[in-house]
């Protein structure tokens, strides 16, 4: 499994999602998503919408996968505290 693989099952599943995935050993992942889907919900719920996308993917080619999810407005609070 490719990190540019996971990333286009994530953003194919969640509308209106960006994800950047990294990862190098084809087995453990680490993904950030920002979505408005995100907006309400809390962290287990928001993992649930990335599962979902990734389907029988999880648990089979992805064995470990880190998520950080975030709405828009987060994500740009984030990126304006660590200055990118």
């Amino acid at each position: 499994m490719q990190p540019e693989t996971i990333k286009q099952l994530i953003e194919a599943g969640i509308a209106d999602s960006e994800a950047i995935v990294q990862g190098d050993d084809g087995t453990h992942f680490e993904a950030i998503i920002v979505s408005d889907a995100f907006a309400g919900k809390g962290p287990v719920q928001q993992h649930q919408l990335v599962y979902q996308a990734l389907g029988s993917k999880m648990g089979n080619e992805i064995h470990a996968l880190s998520i950080q999810t975030y709405t828009p407005e987060q994500w740009a609070e984030v990126r304006e505290l660590r200055g990118l």
